[in-house]
């Protein structure tokens, strides 16, 4: 039976900028504005696709779609082709950094390892003739790599300094996990006041109803077997050093944060996430599921140095903020660096300087959209009843047929069929 998508709409809003600054540190006088936002009570793994790739994300069951013509801050939509994704030689570095430490530990650790093993200094690579030392590895595998540390990919016959094991679960909370987040939440973003609610609220609870992975082969063990929303557990000698939460799709593993303990701060485990996340859609793709190809990073925002690090995976796309067709991101700076909004498609519709346009005109929707969008009419016993919106009791309140209309638009006509609003 097909999941019914449910949420209440909310209307436009505003709030202070994060992304500000050199840094990205707030900012107490500029704006991030959504068009509009809702509440999901439950939506399926097919519907939240359709609105990540027009521009929509999650913050717990809060669901929000930015704009971008009036923020200070534009956020673009951002993909990565995870199939044709190739790690640069800086990202394979990251890699290989991370698999070094794990199997031999710090450089004291290491001769200590090395000492004890009956060997005086590590083995000498062999000489290499001209650049070949600069060249791509001739049979690089990003999966072989991505694992190559991982307690359940270690050869029976290798000694490994540490014990690394990368996990997935369902999302939900632990002492553990919200332990992580206070850490992390303290030491890297200097915010101490987080309670137990406020973590469970931004990224334990989701909307998203698990559904199978339709496999054609026998998948890896270490492979999802639903859809939906997961906690990546990564873990250091039996210790929770960081979680990467995710959406796993249809056609996409979505990104939604990534929090972990800053004494490992030296091994760029963010950027580390970032490339292992590609690889896991790239896995599933491998295992049979075709649909699978993306790994969705959120937001692109070229004004803020914390968020340009994600143009450096390639190749990255970013949708258009009118159309939603996709554009190389490399086909795209020019515009951004000349425009505070850029509008690919259509780009007589960017605009200069900081200044906010303004709304617009007023949203129009058509009537006979309308009589195809439903609401909630009654519940009984377990049993929905539904009608059109605008037949409905909330239609005639001048404030809620505006949020209505704002987050009909905001969706689209096909996911606004597709949604059934409380």
């Amino acid at each position: 039976m097909p999941v019914v998508s449910v949420g209440m709409p909310l209307g436009p809003g505003c709030s202070t900028c994060g992304y500000c600054g050199p840094l990205g540190e707030r900012s107490s006088t500029e704006t991030s504005f959504k068009k509009a936002g809702f509440i999901a009570s439950q939506l399926s793994c097919r519907v939240y696709q359709k609105m990540i790739y027009r521009g929509w994300r999650r913050s717990g069951t809060y669901c929000y779609a930015p704009d971008l013509r009036r923020s200070c801050c534009p956020q673009y939509t951002i993909r990565l082709d995870a199939i044709a994704f190739k790690p640069s030689r800086s990202q394979r570095k990251i890699i290989n950094r991370w698999n070094h430490f794990v199997m031999q530990g710090h450089k004291s650790e290491a001769s200590n390892f090395l000492l004890l093993q009956g060997i005086s200094s590590p083995p000498k690579p062999p000489k290499s003739e001209g650049n070949a030392s600069k060249r791509d590895p001739p049979n690089f595998s990003l999966s072989t790599s991505i694992h190559a540390a991982e307690s359940d990919f270690v050869s029976p016959n290798a000694t490994a300094r540490h014990k690394f094991k990368v996990t997935l679960e369902p999302s939900t909370y632990s002492e553990e996990k919200y332990a992580l987040y206070l850490l992390y939440q303290r030491e890297v973003h200097h915010d101490p006041y987080n309670t137990p609610e406020d973590f469970k609220r931004f990224l334990v609870k989701s909307p998203l109803i698990n559904e199978p992975i339709p496999y054609t082969t026998s998948p890896p063990d270490h492979l999802p077997s639903q859809y939906g929303s997961f906690h990546q557990m990564y873990r250091l000698d039996g210790e929770l050093i960081a979680v990467g939460v995710i959406d796993i799709l249809p056609e996409c593993v979505s990104s939604v944060y990534f929090m972990y303990d800053p004494k490992h701060e030296k091994y760029s485990l963010g950027k580390l996430s970032a490339i292992r996340e590609a690889s896991l859609a790239r896995e599933i793709h491998d295992a049979g599921v075709i649909t699978m190809s993306s790994l969705a990073m959120g937001f692109y925002i070229h004004s803020c140095q914390k968020m340009k690090y994600k143009g450096g995976y390639s190749p990255s796309y970013l949708a258009d903020p009118e159309k939603f067709t996709w554009f190389p991101l490399a086909d795209c700076i020019p515009q951004l660096e000349k425009f505070r909004y850029a509008a690919f498609v259509h780009p007589e519709h960017s605009l200069e300087g900081p200044q906010d346009p303004g709304e617009g005109p007023p949203v129009r929707v058509s009537e006979e959209l309308l009589d195809e969008v439903m609401v909630i009419y009654s519940m009984q016993q377990g049993a929905i009843s539904i009608i059109p919106i605008n037949l409905s009791h909330q239609w005639n309140d001048e404030y809620n047929r505006e949020e209505i209309l704002s987050c009909v638009n905001a969706l689209g006509d096909e996911l606004a069929r597709e949604i059934i609003f409380r």
